[in-house]
């Protein structure tokens, strides 16, 4: 009996497989009205297809710019689906340098925003730990996106401007600068997800808060061979919505982090490349992560006992406070990979491996693909206060007569902060380095 029972599940299990949808989206050629499931009658919106698609279905979407249901500027995933971009318009050919599958929304868009909170594409897969369970081991895939927040976000017109950087300091809402809106302020990639999830070969430009932020029940979570370029808070941000150990398993490798910026032009919070976090086997390798504000790798948050840590073979150079981060109570301890403590990291609570990284010893791997402008001067970028009090001034005497607080200025003065990274190069990160960091996509 129970031999049968597993063999009608098994006869299940291929039937789904085999009764899975293919969809073709093309904002250039598709037409609201297609049917969508062919090569030559695609439909024009990702939107479109997620919303015909089944669980299991496979969306392959051309070359274009798309903005979302009614150009609202995001999409929300709420089944495992695969997104697969990177297609010429006839879907003869997938390259995803070459044919490029954009997710661009611009600052007029941020009017339109998401009721729930989720990012430019968001996943909505469960909401309860009963919705996590109907998902577990099915599988969701993005591959081959393109997703750039610099034509959402509002900049300052002339504060934090060095010479030659197209656009001044990042401005947090409710500033909005020369813009009609406050920036976008969310993840470019943001949601509740569960099963087996894998964001491969996708670029992440630009972000106005992090790149990744996934919040996951159980399962696998691959990040696999992608370029993040100047995020402000971190760039990959996986956190287990499971309290019991070792649920989830995060899987970061062969991606390329460059320009993580801090939560606050102060530069003192956030700032990381990629964190390990509580109750999560994270494997974190061939990774180049370089130039964070504060850390390239941190496992400062949750308690240590609940993690199983890898840390391998990845190359760090240019983390101004450090190549990792750990917490000896109370205070934070930084490491970067050329120090002879570098070893003592793997006697910390949960490091599991500490094997073979390195620090970027050929910085011309990076000539003509690298921003050298924008590189300049994110190294000398600074935050200053200067007070001007005097408790003999005129004001001041009449206030202090009358009980009054005295008053004095700040001024700050910031040289840079998260200013938009120009897109020219962006796609030249896959490939830059042979066998760490991302990958040519072939």
């Amino acid at each position: 009996m129970t031999r049968r029972i597993l063999t009608v599940f098994a006869l299940l299990a291929s039937l789904m497989m085999v009764s899975a949808t293919d969809w073709y989206v093309s904002a250039n050629v598709g037409k609201k009205k297609n049917e969508g499931t062919t090569p030559e009658a695609p439909l024009k919106a990702i939107w479109s297809a997620l919303e015909k698609a089944a669980p299991g279905d496979v969306i392959h979407v051309a070359q274009g710019n798309y903005n979302g249901k009614t150009s609202c500027g995001w999409i929300l995933i709420d089944k495992p689906v695969s997104i697969i971009g990177g297609y010429s318009d006839d879907f003869s050919e997938r390259d995803i340098a070459k044919y490029v599958t954009m997710l661009k929304p611009t600052n007029a868009m941020n009017a339109t925003k998401p009721a729930m909170d989720i990012g430019t594409v968001g996943f909505k897969m469960w909401a309860s730990a009963n919705d996590a369970e109907k998902i577990k081991g099915m599988t969701t895939l993005i591959d081959g996106l393109y997703i750039d927040h610099g034509d959402a976000n509002s900049y300052h017109a002339t504060k934090g401007k060095p010479e030659g950087v197209e656009t001044g300091m990042w401005l947090e809402p409710p500033a909005k600068g020369n813009t009609e809106n406050p920036s976008i302020n969310s993840a470019e990639m943001k949601g509740k997800t569960g099963g087996n999830l894998t964001i491969q070969n996708c670029v992440f430009l630009n972000a106005s808060n992090y790149a990744i932020q996934i919040n996951h029940f159980e399962g696998d979570v691959k990040i696999l061979n992608n370029v993040f370029i100047n995020s402000r808070m971190q760039a990959c941000d996986v956190l287990s919505a499971n309290a019991q150990k070792g649920k989830v398993n995060f899987e970061f490798a062969y991606n390329t982090v460059l320009f993580t910026w801090s939560r606050t032009s102060e530069m003192t919070d956030m700032g990381f490349g990629v964190r390990a976090n509580a109750n999560i086997n994270s494997s974190i390798h061939h990774n180049i992560i370089g130039l964070s504000v504060l850390y390239g790798f941190d496992n400062t948050k949750g308690d240590d006992k609940t993690k199983s840590v890898e840390l391998d073979n990845n190359i760090f150079f240019l983390n101004k406070k450090g190549d990792a981060a750990i917490t000896i109570s109370p205070n934070i301890k930084p490491f970067f990979v050329i120090d002879d403590a570098w070893e003592d990291f793997e006697d910390c609570t949960g490091i599991e491996s500490l094997e073979d990284n390195e620090s970027l010893t050929d910085p011309a791997l990076f000539k003509g693909v690298i921003d050298e402008t924008y590189l300049a001067a994110f190294l000398a970028a600074s935050y200053s206060e200067t007070t001007d009090y005097d408790p003999n001034s005129p004001v001041n005497e009449f206030r202090s007569a009358f009980g009054m607080n005295q008053l004095g200025t700040i001024e700050t003065k910031v040289s840079m902060y998260c200013n938009r990274y120009p897109a020219d190069n962006v796609l030249k990160f896959f490939g830059a380095v042979e066998g760490v960091g991302a990958q040519a996509v072939k």
